[in-house]
């Protein structure tokens, strides 16, 4: 850690000044620099912030012309500007905020464009909620302040101080990988888990060091966030299975438009392969199967189940895959194990139907650019052959 760098404490001190004052002392008595940063909307700041953004960028509206939504949008462009210089020049190590529903918006908007591994903390009264959208694929630690952010009480003071623990503990770090590796990235979830098990086995193998990512609608999406930080030199897309989920409504959904699409300004090589294309995973069990899916294959697996695709959905998924794939360029390739995509599609399984999958396969080589290349092995995605076979492609593909 840069010993001269400070913790950013960063929130609305217009409506929370007396507890961000509190985490600053709480940081400063465990020997830590601090630096406040103001991004309240209705006043300036209650005492001397180091950064004042409401001087800096609302002060001369006295007429309020801009809405409250606007002046939020315009405090959280300008203090994603100003953290960003502050970690690129050196001057913070970490970052910690607290507030209710619109400073925990704040916040975390705020934090959500500082890179991986900067400590970042948020205390929050909406933390027991649905955090997906708050968090995104960042890697920001969500606290429950438990009770309401009004003056530091017993209570919350003992809140406020752990954070402040939290995040002095966190910029300690001393950890360092062993050595410098070629990284790939390795998008896997449960039913093909032995074939993401062999890839990384065989990759580390040839002295690669392999990230995985659950690919449960917001761990693809993080692949792709960290790929366009330049973090990988390679992606196995084994599990496109977020791309069933999204069109069904299932269990796996909530990507963006940027899941599969090219790494703008990093030409990493990226295999393709249709792991989960075979099913949409749905929350619903043998006691409860909704009435439009009776007449499917169904593989029930806890307290979801997996539904197979239909001609018409495996030819929307072709060619939602071909249209992805055809911006990118030749160093992206499709792997097609002909013998099932996941442990429900083989032979004797609940889920396996050759024909879907050749309607899947066919839609996809009628509407793909021929210059990427399609393999076709005959192998289920989870034979120990095939992972052989796709780590060593993988290989070739990297320079």
């Amino acid at each position: 850690m840069n010993q001269s760098a400070a913790i950013a404490v960063v929130g609305t001190f217009d409506s929370k000044g007396e507890e961000h004052l509190f985490l600053k002392k709480c940081i400063e008595l465990r020997g830590y620099r601090t630096l406040t940063i103001h991004v309240g909307t209705k006043s300036p700041s209650p005492f001397p912030a180091d950064k004042d953004l409401y001087i800096e960028l609302l002060e001369h509206d006295k007429g309020g012309s801009q809405g409250r939504d606007e002046a939020i949008r315009a405090v959280i462009a300008g203090a994603q500007k100003l953290v960003r210089e502050l970690y690129s020049e050196g001057h913070i190590c970490g970052v910690i905020s607290a507030g209710g529903g619109t400073g925990t918006h704040l916040g975390t908007r705020i934090m959500r464009v500082l890179p991986l591994g900067l400590p970042k903390i948020m205390v929050s009264t909406v933390a027991s909620r649905d955090m997906k959208d708050i968090v995104g694929t960042k890697d920001i630690t969500m606290m429950h302040s438990v009770v309401d952010i009004l003056g530091v009480n017993s209570i919350l003071g003992e809140i406020l101080d752990r954070a402040a623990g939290a995040v002095c503990g966190m910029v300690e770090s001393r950890w360092k990988p062993k050595g410098e590796k070629k990284r790939i990235a390795l998008t896997m979830f449960g039913f093909i888990t032995r074939a993401a098990e062999g890839i990384k086995q065989a990759l580390e193998g040839m002295g690669y060091e392999v990230i995985a990512f659950h690919a449960n609608g917001t761990g693809g999406m993080a692949m792709e966030d960290l790929a366009r930080e330049g973090l990988f030199h390679g992606i196995v897309d084994l599990a496109t299975h977020e791309l069933a989920d999204e069109l069904m409504n299932g269990y796996c959904r909530g990507i963006g438009p940027e899941r599969l699409m090219p790494i703008q300004g990093f030409d990493i090589p990226r295999l393709v392969i249709p792991g989960g294309l075979d099913c949409a995973v749905l929350e619903f069990t043998r006691h409860n199967v909704p009435e439009q899916f009776k007449d499917r294959k169904i593989f029930f697996y806890d307290f979801r189940s997996a539904i197979r695709l239909n001609e018409r959905e495996s030819i929307v998924l072709a060619r939602q895959v071909a249209e992805k794939l055809n911006q990118a360029s030749s160093n992206y390739k499709v792997v097609i194990p002909t013998r099932g995509w996941s442990e429900a599609d083989c032979e004797g399984g609940p889920l396996y139907d050759p024909l879907m999958s050749d309607i899947l396969i066919g839609e996809l080589k009628r509407c793909l650019n021929p210059q990427i290349g399609i393999t076709e092995l005959d192998n289920h995605i989870n034979d120990p052959s095939f992972a052989r076979v796709v780590s060593d492609l993988m290989h070739g593909m990297i320079p």
